[in-house]
Parts: structure tokens; C-alpha cells; sequence
């Protein structure tokens, strides 16, 4: 008897850990045999033990948003082999997140199960880690590539980048939907409710959704590349992985311990959407004439 579609989705995510975790364990190998030089933010200078630690850092702790992923700041000097095994690490991370994807559109209901089950396949790694509150899988925190320089560098300058946000183009249908979802007999959401009813029904709204600091690496290269660019900026949640053929890392800097309280980037005079929210429960904005 054919076993059951989500079983087998199941058992197809199963192997795509396993090889998410033995080329993860592969790539702490092969950098600590290559004796290249580590640093992390804030610690310094770093091993293997931290490097095994932050790439395999899978687990929610205690209390911790569902929504929030954690960071892990530092730069890896990285010789050709370090560099084709992290790509495979890279590779089996865009495997696993295609087969997470096609079981939230076919078999949302194993999600649960599979945060529950999956830490079981490797058990020294879960015996280890279920004492301390972390046994449920964090699936983001799989998946996430790793940052990986394109060529060698000369320099990397690593600054708080704390004005970022995400913006949701919507219908006004749309944004009724969201309103009429909240509590319509509270006299707050039902000046919204007016203030949406007189615009047009055509008319483009924006949902915006701050995001939260995140350290970004300027990463200047010691020749051009082809496209003829000296220079990259990267968002960096885990550690970077730099070419280095003799085992040393380029330059960097040591950013300050947390991002800037107030925004330092000047706003944007091109500014598409209005200062003040239209629907300031929703964070729905109307953009400009």
C-alpha cells in the first residue's frame, strides 16, 4: 500500500535535515583543519566550539518570539575547501526551506509534528540541548543562508542598520478586511472605518511593518569584480565567510554593543508614503500625489 502524500513529504523533509546537519558538521570540520582565524561581535577572537554552536543554533529558547530569529555576528577566514562546503551547507539550507514550503501548501498540518520529530534524528545533538529548554526546532533558523563573500577582501566595515522596514501593497478592500476584523464597536476602529469608506476604491494603500535592528557589513573587495563593483553591503545574522588563503581575516572594525536609539539615516526625500498613518491600527498609510 502507497504510503500516505504527507508522509512521504514527511520523510523526503527528514533526509533534507539530515543533510542541513552532516554538511553543517562537515563545514566546522573542514575550517577547523584549516586553522583559518575567526572573530565574533562582541566576543573576539573565536573557535571551532563557537563556530559548531552558532551554525547549529536550530532551537527556540524559553520564551522566545515565534517571529524573532537570533544573530550571530563574526567573521570566518575561509580557504577554497571551507568555501565549497559552506556552499553545500548553503544548498542543503534552499533544499530544506523548498520542501518546508511545499508542506505548508500541501500538509500545513504536519508543522507542528515536524518541530516535535526532527530534533529526534540526530540525539546526541537533542540529548544535549532538550536540558536546556531549547527541544523545539526553530525552522527559520535551519534555513537561513550563510553570508558568503564572492571574493576576497580587503576590508569590512561592519555598522547597525536600524531603519529598515517592510512595506505591503493593499487594496482598500483589502484594508476594510483587516479593520473589520478588529473590534467594529470600538469608536477608534470605526473612524477608520469612515476614513477608508471616503477614499477611492482604487486607490493604492501601503501596510508597513518596521523591522528589527540588524547588524550589515560593507564588504570592499581587494580587486573589482566582474561587474565591476569594489564594494558590497550585506545583512550578516550569522557569520561571514571570507576567501582567505592564508588563514587571516582582512581588516574590520568593532561596531558599537547595540543599534543607535534614534534613526540616523536621513529620511528619504523621495519619500513615496504620507508622514502620519491613515490607519494607524493597521499601520496603513496612503502614499503621496
Amino acid at each position: 500500500m502507497a504510503a500516505r502524500p504527507e508522509y512521504r513529504l514527511l520523510a523526503e523533509l527528514e533526509a533534507a535535515y539530515d543533510g542541513l546537519v552532516d554538511s553543517t558538521e562537515g563545514l566546522v570540520a573542514t575550517w577547523r583543519a584549516s586553522r583559518g582565524a575567526a572573530w565574533a561581535f562582541p566576543q573576539g577572537v573565536v573557535d571551532a566550539d563557537w563556530l559548531h554552536a552558532v551554525l547549529m543554533d536550530f532551537w527556540y529558547q524559553d520564551g522566545q518570539d515565534g517571529r524573532s530569529t537570533r544573530s550571530h555576528v563574526g567573521l570566518v577566514a575561509a580557504d577554497a575547501a571551507v568555501m565549497e562546503q559552506a556552499a553545500r551547507v548553503n544548498a542543503a539550507k534552499q533544499a530544506f526551506a523548498a520542501l518546508l514550503a511545499r508542506i505548508r501548501e500541501q500538509a500545513p498540518s504536519l508543522i507542528p509534528e515536524i518541530k516535535a520529530v526532527l530534533p529526534f534524528r540526530h540525539p546526541g545533538l537533542h540529548g544535549h540541548l532538550s536540558g536546556s529548554g531549547l527541544a523545539r526546532l526553530h525552522l527559520k533558523q535551519c534555513w537561513r543562508a550563510l553570508p558568503l563573500a564572492p571574493a576576497p577582501v580587503a576590508r569590512v566595515r561592519l555598522a547597525w542598520y536600524a531603519s529598515g522596514r517592510s512595506i505591503k501593497r493593499l487594496t482598500v478592500r483589502d484594508a476594510e478586511q483587516r479593520l473589520l476584523a478588529l473590534d467594529t464597536e470600538a469608536p477608534h476602529v470605526r473612524i477608520q472605518l469612515r476614513k477608508l469608506a471616503g477614499l477611492p476604491a482604487d486607490e493604492p494603500l501601503a501596510q508597513v511593518q518596521p523591522q528589527a535592528p540588524l547588524m550589515r557589513a560593507n564588504l570592499f573587495f581587494r580587486d573589482p569584480l566582474p561587474d565591476g563593483h569594489a564594494r558590497r553591503a550585506m545583512n550578516v545574522a550569522l557569520p561571514l565567510f571570507v576567501p582567505s588563503e592564508d588563514g587571516r581575516l582582512p581588516d574590520h572594525n568593532q561596531p558599537p554593543p547595540g543599534p543607535p536609539e534614534r534613526r540616523t539615516r536621513a529620511r528619504r526625500r523621495d519619500e513615496r508614503l504620507e508622514e502620519a498613518p491613515l490607519l494607524p491600527s493597521l499601520r496603513i498609510y496612503r502614499y503621496r500625489n
